[in-house]
C-alpha cells in the first residue's frame, strides 16, 4: 500500500515538473518564421510613393481650400474691431444672416423628414421605374443651380403651372420666403437621401421582425428601433444641408425678388451685391462671418453624432 502511494506521489511530482517546464520553456522561432512574421505584419500599399501622395493631396487642399480662405480671413483682420462690426452689423445685412439662416434650417428640417421617406421607399420597396427615380435625386447636383432656380420662380409665379393654382387660395410662393424654402429643399435633399440609404441598406431586418413579435406598433418599432440606427446619418445629411442652404447663390437668387423691404435677401446676393459695387472690405468681413457659422455648424453637428453613435452602439 505504501509502494502504491510512493509511486503515485512519484508519478505526480514527475507531472508537476513536466507541466512547470513546458509552461517557463520559452518558443523557437528561426529566421524564415520571423522573416515571413515581419512580412505578414507590413502593411502593403496598393499605390506607392506615400510621401509623394501625401504632398500632392497637402499642396490641393492648400491651393482650391485653405488659402482662399486664409486670404479671406487675412483682407478681414485688415479692418479694425468697430469698422467690421459696424459692416457685419448693417441691418440689411443681418436680415439677410436671419433670412437665410433660418430658411436653410427649416428646409434642412423638411429634408430629413422626406428625405427619410424617400431613402425607406427605394431600399424597402420594389417598383417600376425605381432605378429612373433613384437617379432623379442626384438631379440637383448636375443641374446647374441658375437654370434650377429659373425652372422654380417660373413655376411658382402667379402665373405658372404651380404658382397659379395656389394664387387663387391665396399663396403666393414666388419672391417670398417659401419660394425660398422651396428652392433649399430642392438643392439639400439629395444629402439626406445618400445620408440615409446605406444604413437603412445594411440594418439587419431581424431587429424589425423582433419588434414586431413583441407586439410593438409600426410607429414605436420606428421610432423606437429604426430611427436611433439612422440618427447618426441623419445628422449629417442635415449638417451637410443646412450648410449648403446658407451659401446657397444661383437657385434663390431668382425666385427670391431680392428684395430688402420684404426680408428676401441672402446672405450670398449681399455679399455679391457689394463686389458689384467694389466694396470688398464688406463683402471680406460678411464672407469670413458665413464662413466661421458655417464651420460651427458642422463641429457642433459632428459632436452631436459622435454622442448620438456612441450611444447608439
Amino acid at each position: 500500500m505504501r509502494l502504491t502511494e510512493y509511486i503515485l506521489m512519484m508519478e505526480d511530482g514527475s507531472m508537476k515538473y513536466m507541466t512547470t517546464n513546458t509552461a517557463n520553456k520559452e518558443p523557437e522561432f528561426d529566421g524564415k518564421t520571423m522573416k515571413s512574421k515581419k512580412a505578414k505584419d507590413k502593411k502593403v500599399r496598393v499605390i506607392p510613393g506615400f510621401h509623394l501622395t501625401l504632398g500632392i493631396t497637402v499642396t490641393m487642399l492648400s491651393l482650391i481650400v485653405l488659402i482662399p480662405l486664409a486670404s479671406v480671413m487675412v483682407y478681414s483682420l485688415k479692418l479694425s474691431p468697430g469698422e467690421f462690426i459696424a459692416l457685419v452689423t448693417k441691418k440689411n445685412v443681418v436680415n439677410a444672416f436671419v433670412t437665410s439662416i433660418s430658411c436653410s434650417f427649416i428646409a434642412a428640417v423638411i429634408n430629413c423628414v422626406f428625405g427619410t421617406i424617400l431613402a425607406w421607399t427605394f431600399v424597402k420597396y420594389d417598383f417600376a421605374g425605381k432605378r429612373i427615380l433613384d437617379g432623379l435625386i442626384e438631379l440637383p447636383f448636375a443641374l446647374p443651380t441658375a437654370v434650377a432656380g429659373i425652372t422654380l420662380s417660373k413655376m411658382y409665379s402667379e402665373t405658372g403651372l404651380l404658382g397659379k393654382p395656389l394664387a387663387s387660395l391665396g399663396i403666393k410662393v414666388s419672391y417670398t420666403h417659401i419660394g425660398l424654402i422651396i428652392a433649399l429643399v430642392f438643392v439639400g435633399i439629395p444629402f439626406v437621401v445618400r445620408a440615409v440609404t446605406p444604413v437603412l441598406e445594411k440594418m439587419d431586418p431581424q431587429y424589425e421582425e423582433a419588434a414586431y413579435i413583441l407586439g410593438a406598433s409600426p410607429s414605436k418599432t420606428f421610432f423606437k428601433v429604426i430611427l436611433p440606427e439612422i440618427t447618426p446619418a441623419l445628422l449629417t445629411g442635415f449638417g451637410l444641408a443646412f450648410a449648403r442652404g446658407i451659401g446657397e447663390y444661383g437657385s434663390v437668387i431668382y425666385i427670391s425678388g431680392n428684395s430688402a423691404k420684404e426680408h428676401t435677401q441672402v446672405v450670398s446676393y449681399v455679399i455679391m451685391q457689394k463686389l458689384n459695387y467694389i466694396d470688398y472690405a464688406s463683402a471680406t468681413a460678411i464672407a469670413l462671418v458665413m464662413l466661421i457659422i458655417s464651420f460651427l455648424i458642422l463641429f457642433v453637428i459632428n459632436i452631436i453624432q459622435m454622442r448620438v453613435a456612441k450611444r447608439t452602439s
